[in-house]
C-alpha cells in the first residue's frame, strides 16, 4: 500500500509536459529512492485520465480501456510514495474524482494544481485549440469563454481546466488545506528554471539527483503563424487523417518551424479582456489565500503583467502571413525530399532481399526438398512422414 499518493491535476499550459518528461525520464533514479511515477509509455497517465473521465479524443480513447484501473492498482500495490500527474485531469467531475480517490485504497493523498494567470493562459488556450486542428476566430473565441449564458464546447472545456477555485473544489474538498498545494508559474523575466525548482518541492524530490535534460520551452506561435496555421484547418480537416496531421502540421509546421519565427507579434489579450481576465485573476488569488492552501511560489504571480500591444489576428499583415507561407513550403518540400531518399533506400534494401530469396530458390539442395515435398505430399504415408518431420521442427507452414 502506498504511503503517499502526489496526483498533479493541471492545469494546461503550466510547464506540466517537462515535468512529466522528466518524471518519465527518471523513473528507475526515483523508485531507487521509494518513488514511483507508474508508466510504461510517456502517455500512461493521459490514458488513465481519459479512462477515468471516459473522454473521447481521437481514437485514443480505444487504446485507454481499463487504463485507470491498472494504474490505481500499481499504486495499491507500491509501499513507498506514488505521483500521477496529467493537466486533463483538472476536467474530472465530483463524481469521478470520488472514484479516482477511492481506487488509491487507504494512502495519503497530496493535490498538486499548478497555475497561471489567465492573461497568459487565455491566448495560450486558443492557440493550443488551433494547434490541434480548430478553426474557430480569436474573437469568438473570447466572446464565448465572456458569455457564461452561451452553450458553447469551447467555453465548457476551458473553464472546467482553467477555473482554480472551481478545479480545487471539485479534487480537494475532502483534503486538508495543508495537503492543497498551489503552484504558481513565474511571471516573465523570472530565472531559468524556477518553476522546475517549485515542483520539486511539491513533489518532495529536493533530495533526489535527477536527470533533467534540455528545458523545452512553452512552444508558442506569433500571430501570423497562428493565423496561416487556423487556414490550413479550414482547408485540411476534411482531407487530412489525424494520424498525418499531427507529425506534418502540428510537429513540422507550428513545432519545428513557426516557433522558431520569433520576430513576429505575440498573442496577447486585447485591452477589454484584459482587464476582465485580471479581475477574475485578483479574484481567485483572494479566494485562494482564504481558503489557507500551500502555496508554492507567490500568489502574486496571479497578477498579470500590465496590458502591452495588441496584434489583432484579424488585422495581421499579409505580407507577414505569406513570410510564414514560404518557411512551411520549405519545410515541407525538405521533409517530403527526406521520405523520397527514405523510400528509395528502402526499395534497394527490398530488391537486395528479392535477389538473395531468388538465389536460394536456384541453390540444389532447396530444388531437391521442394521436389521431395512435392512427391511425399501425393501419398498418405508420405503425408505421415511429412508431418513427423515438421513436428520435430517445431513447425506450423506447410513448407519443409
Amino acid at each position: 500500500m502506498s504511503k503517499r499518493v502526489i496526483l498533479h491535476v493541471g492545469t494546461p499550459k503550466t510547464g506540466t509536459s517537462y515535468a512529466q518528461d522528466v518524471l518519465f525520464r527518471n523513473q528507475r533514479i526515483l523508485a531507487g529512492r521509494g518513488i514511483s511515477y507508474p508508466a510504461d509509455r510517456h502517455d500512461a497517465h493521459f490514458l488513465a485520465a481519459l479512462d477515468l473521465m471516459g473522454l473521447t479524443w481521437g481514437g485514443l480513447e480505444a487504446e485507454a480501456v481499463g487504463a485507470w484501473d491498472a494504474l490505481a492498482s500499481r499504486v495499491r500495490s507500491w509501499s513507498g510514495t506514488t505521483i500521477i500527474s496529467h493537466e486533463i485531469l483538472a476536467h474530472a467531475s465530483r463524481g469521478q474524482v470520488a472514484r479516482a480517490l477511492e481506487s488509491f485504497g487507504e494512502t495519503e493523498v497530496h493535490l498538486v494544481i499548478s497555475v497561471r494567470d489567465l492573461v497568459r493562459q487565455i491566448p495560450a488556450e486558443w492557440q493550443e485549440n488551433v494547434k490541434h486542428r480548430a478553426v474557430v476566430g480569436y474573437q469568438q473565441f473570447l466572446e464565448q469563454l465572456r458569455d457564461p449564458r452561451r452553450d458553447s464546447r469551447i467555453a465548457a472545456w476551458f473553464w472546467a481546466v482553467q477555473d482554480v477555485p472551481d478545479i480545487l473544489d471539485r479534487w480537494g474538498s475532502g483534503l486538508p488545506p495543508e495537503r492543497v498545494h498551489v503552484v504558481t508559474v513565474p511571471p516573465k523575466g523570472a530565472p531559468r528554471g524556477e518553476l522546475w525548482q517549485r515542483f520539486i518541492t511539491a513533489f518532495g524530490l529536493a533530495e533526489v539527483n535527477l536527470d533533467l535534460g534540455e528545458e523545452r520551452a512553452n512552444v508558442s506561435l506569433g500571430v501570423p503563424e497562428t493565423v496561416l496555421l487556423r487556414r490550413i484547418n479550414q482547408q485540411v480537416n476534411p482531407v487530412l487523417a489525424p494520424p498525418d496531421y499531427r507529425p506534418l502540421v502540428r510537429e513540422l509546421l507550428a513545432h519545428q518551424t513557426w516557433s522558431k519565427r520569433t520576430d513576429s507579434p505575440r498573442l496577447a489579450l486585447p485591452p477589454d479582456a484584459h482587464a476582465w481576465a485580471a479581475g477574475l485573476c485578483a479574484d481567485w488569488a483572494r479566494v485562494l489565500a482564504e481558503r489557507g492552501y500551500d502555496v508554492i511560489g507567490s500568489l502574486d504571480d496571479l497578477t498579470p503583467a500590465a496590458a502591452g500591444d495588441f496584434t489583432a489576428p484579424e488585422e495581421v499583415l499579409e505580407r507577414d502571413v505569406s513570410d510564414a507561407g514560404v518557411d512551411a513550403i520549405q519545410a515541407l518540400l525538405i521533409e517530403a525530399a527526406r521520405l523520397r531518399r527514405r523510400e528509395e533506400e528502402l526499395l534497394g534494401e527490398l530488391a537486395e532481399s528479392h535477389a538473395a530469396l531468388q538465389r536460394s530458390y536456384l541453390r540444389p539442395s532447396y530444388r531437391f526438398r521442394e521436389r521431395l515435398v512435392r512427391m511425399l505430399d501425393r501419398s498418405n504415408t508420405g503425408q505421415r512422414l511429412l508431418g513427423a518431420y515438421r513436428g520435430l521442427r517445431g513447425r506450423n507452414s506447410r513448407s519443409a
